[in-house]
């Protein structure tokens, strides 16, 4: 089993408002010369966790934090003109709550971050210190 260090959540980077699928982040990340999904979990916008890649495989979501790492991913994240905005559901911010927690107790050594603070990047465009504490 992996040693995991870390939980690092992520945004699809969609539109608010507009439904996708661990299929469509699948087909996207194929595409950009991922061998399958980059995600170990991927939260849809009614609340519903499905399983991405295997939390027993190496993920490809956060370059320099893969082998140490599991990467969550809420659909949104944009605002309906595209500029980053968090867009979670109460739905999706239940079921992340209820993600992590599980996850802490599983690695409880884990600390949990956004994208945001390994890459010049919006995501997962909200503050996960704030929200986590950590």
């Amino acid at each position: 089993m992996r040693k995991i260090k870390e939980i690092i959540i992520h945004c699809s980077a969609t539109r608010e408002g507009r439904d996708y699928t661990v299929a469509d982040i699948d087909r996207w990340h194929r595409e950009r010369g991922f061998f399958c999904i980059g995600y170990h979990f991927v939260i849809y916008r009614d609340g519903s966790i499905h399983v991405g890649r295997s939390v027993e495989e190496v993920g490809a979501h956060c370059k320099g934090h893969n082998s140490v790492s599991i990467g969550v991913c809420y659909i949104g994240g944009l605002s309906q003109d595209g500029k980053p905005k968090d867009t979670r559901t109460p739905e999706q911010k239940a079921a992340l709550k209820a993600l992590i927690e599980q996850l802490k107790e599983e690695y409880p050594e884990a600390t949990v971050h956004g994208h945001n603070e390994f890459a010049s990047k919006d995501c997962p465009c909200f503050d996960v210190k704030e929200e986590w504490g950590e």
